[in-house]
C-alpha cells in the first residue's frame, strides 16, 4: 500500500515542530537481580559496566560470528535494566537472552511488553512538551539519560536522528498521557510516516539492514560498539575488522529516480556492488537504504538500482568514519 500524502507531509514537518509516535507495539524487557550490568555487558556491543542508573545506551545484540540480531535501547534504573527491542525481535531476543543465562548467574528475565507501552516524541519542539510534563531537568543531558515523573520514564533520544525523547509508561497511563500531549501540541505520526522517517534517517531494522548477512560496522553503528570492554559475543569478529579495516561493505542512503523494489541489485554499469534493503517514498521522491561494497565509493556515487537510476548520499542515523 502506497504511502499516503498526510503521511508524508507529517514526516516532512517534524523538523520545525513536535510529533509524537506510539511505539507500543515494540518490545520492552526487563532485565534485574544482582548481575544484571556483567550479563548485558557480555551479551552486547556498549559498555554496561561504566553506566550508572538513570543513563543508558544504544547497543547491538550480534550473533557469535558477530552477525546483527538487533538494535536495542537499555535504560539503566535503580534496580533493573529495561530493554527497549524491535517490535519483532522480542520473543526471538527474549529467548536468546535466556539461554546464557547459566545456574548460577544471578539474572532475571521478564517481558513486559504487555503491560507498558512506549511514545516517541520527535522534533525541535519537544523540549516543550517534557517542561509540562515536569521533566525539564532532562533536557540538555546526554542521549539516554533519563529519569521517572509519576511513574512515566522520560529519556533523552527520539528514536531517529531527530531531537526528542522515548516515553515508557504503564499501559494504564497511556490514553490520558497520549491525549495530555496532543492538547499540548504534538501531531499524531503514523507507522508508516515513522517508516518513512527511518528509512530517509538510516535507522536499520531487523530483516532489513539488520540481518544475518551483516555486521554492526558495516552498518554504521559505531557509537553502539566499545572496543575496549574485553570480551561479549561476536568481539573477535569485530575487533578483527576493526583493527584490520576489514569492513567490505557500508550502509547508504540512496536517492532514486523512480519506485524499486526492496532486494534490488545494486551495480555500476555491469558490476554488481551491493542490494537495496529498503525503500520509501518522499515528498521529493524516492528513496532507498543498500549496502553498497566499500571500494566501489560513497557520497555522490552513481548507481543502477534494478532498473532506475540513483545517487548515494549520507545518512543521519549511522557513520562510517574510524573511531579514533
Amino acid at each position: 500500500m502506497p504511502i499516503s500524502a498526510s503521511d508524508l507531509q507529517d514526516a516532512a514537518a517534524i523538523p520545525a515542530g513536535v510529533a509524537i509516535c506510539d511505539r507500543t507495539h515494540w518490545g520492552r524487557i526487563r532485565v534485574s537481580d544482582s548481575d544484571r550490568i556483567r550479563f548485558l555487558h557480555n551479551q552486547s556491543t556498549n559498555d554496561f559496566q561504566s553506566l550508572q542508573p538513570g543513563q543508558g545506551c544504544d547497543t547491538v545484540m550480534v550473533s557469535s560470528t558477530a552477525r546483527t540480531i538487533d538494535l536495542v535501547t537499555a535504560y539503566i534504573l535503580e534496580d533493573a535494566v529495561l530493554l527497549l527491542t524491535s517490535p519483532n525481535r522480542r520473543q526471538s531476543l527474549f529467548q536468546w537472552l535466556d539461554k546464557y543465562i547459566f545456574f548460577a548467574d544471578k539474572v532475571v528475565l521478564k517481558d513486559v511488553t504487555e503491560e507498558t507501552s512506549t511514545f516517541s516524541l520527535i522534533g525541535a519542539k519537544s523540549n516543550a512538551i517534557v517542561e509540562h510534563l515536569g521533566a525539564g531537568s532532562i533536557i540538555g543531558k546526554p542521549y539516554g539519560d533519563h529519569l521517572q515523573i509519576d511513574g512515566v520514564i522520560v529519556a533523552v533520544g527520539s528514536g531517529l536522528a531527530e531531537p526528542g525523547y522515548t516515553l515508557i509508561l504503564p499501559t494504564a497511563q497511556k490514553e490520558q498521557l497520549w491525549q495530555k500531549i496532543l492538547t499540548l501540541g504534538a501531531v499524531e505520526l503514523s507507522d508508516r510516516a515513522w517508516e518513512t522517517l527511518r528509512i530517509l534517517q538510516g535507522r536499520p531494522a531487523p530483516d532489513s539492514e539488520l540481518t544475518d548477512d551483516y555486521n554492526p560496522l558495516e552498518v554504521g553503528l559505531w557509537q553502539t560498539i566499545s572496543f575496549n570492554k574485553g570480551c561479549y559475543i561476536g568481539q573477535e569478529t569485530i575487533a578483527r575488522l576493526n583493527t584490520y579495516k576489514g569492513v567490505k561493505q557500508y550502509l547508504w542512503g540512496i536517492r532514486l529516480n523512480a519506485p524499486v523494489e526492496v532486494g534490488s541489485a545494486i551495480a555500476i554499469g555491469d558490476e554488481k556492488v551491493g542490494k537495496l534493503t529498503s525503500y520509501t517514498e518522499t515528498t521529493d521522491g524516492h528513496f532507498g537504504l543498500g549496502y553498497i561494497r566499500s571500494k566501489a565509493g560513497g557520497v555522490g556515487l552513481k548507481v543502477q538500482v534494478g532498473e532506475t537510476e540513483g545517487e548515494v548520499v549520507e545518512i543521519p542515523f549511522v557513520s562510517h568514519e574510524y573511531p579514533e
